[in-house]
């Protein structure tokens, strides 16, 4: 059963049969659970009420993320768009529904073992790009995610995000293909497509299923053992 789902979900990516190891979620201590609790609740509310920029004027509420709230892998994007924003949930509608296709190939699913966010929690207007000094004023929040998560690595989808976290204005084909370095846990990150792009272009599609296959890899290697996986 568990094949036959990931040949659907492969299939509905364009790419062959992948067989992922399954990955095991970050555990707290009790001791912890309670001081995170009231951490990530100060931060929800934060980003509810966040007036830090004009886009809290347009927006129908800020998006702070989805998944557990300890996790190894850490999935970042741009900004919220109008479904995203009218839900509070990142990634949904047709981008949404290819990136979870994606990371269930390897094995991945936004409710378990995922965390989903965005550079930004508020959706500019007409989805444009996010202006630097929004991004400015947004980063911190992002920044408090991650500590909070303690992910062992993430997956920058598309231009915007990459070059955002990196702090760069190199293009996606060059931050590709290796391992980036964030923040002061020097967290590794890879660089992949964003969904919206690879639903316009899907012959990139086989190029994106390599970063995901890479990604995979580092991981297992930070675990210390063989990804175990074929082409």
């Amino acid at each position: 059963m568990l094949r036959e789902r990931q040949r659907q979900y492969l299939e509905a990516i364009g790419i062959d049969l992948w067989v992922p190891r399954a990955t095991t979620p970050a555990t707290v201590a009790p001791t912890e659970v309670a001081d995170l609790s009231l951490q990530w609740q100060r931060l929800v509310e934060e980003v509810r009420t966040c007036q830090r920029c004009p886009l809290h004027a347009t927006r129908t509420q800020g998006v702070l993320g989805v998944g557990p709230r300890r996790a190894d892998w850490l999935v970042i994007g741009e900004a919220p768009g109008a479904e995203e924003d009218r839900r509070g949930e990142p990634f949904v509608g047709a981008a949404g529904q290819l990136l979870d296709a994606m990371l269930r190939a390897i094995g991945l699913d936004r409710h378990t073992n995922v965390y989903i966010a965005n550079v930004l929690k508020s959706r500019p207007p007409n989805n444009r790009d996010p202006k630097p000094e929004e991004v400015a004023a947004c980063l911190p929040y992002l920044v408090r995610q991650i500590g909070l998560l303690q992910p062992k690595i993430m997956l920058a989808v598309g231009r915007i995000a990459a070059q955002n976290l990196l702090a760069t204005d190199a293009p996606l084909g060059r931050l590709r293909g290796r391992v980036h370095r964030f923040g002061e846990r020097q967290t590794p990150l890879v660089v992949t497509y964003h969904p919206a792009y690879l639903l316009r272009t899907p012959a990139d599609k086989r190029k994106a299923w390599e970063d995901l296959k890479f990604a995979r890899s580092v991981y297992s290697q930070l675990q210390g053992a063989p990804d175990g996986h074929g082409s």
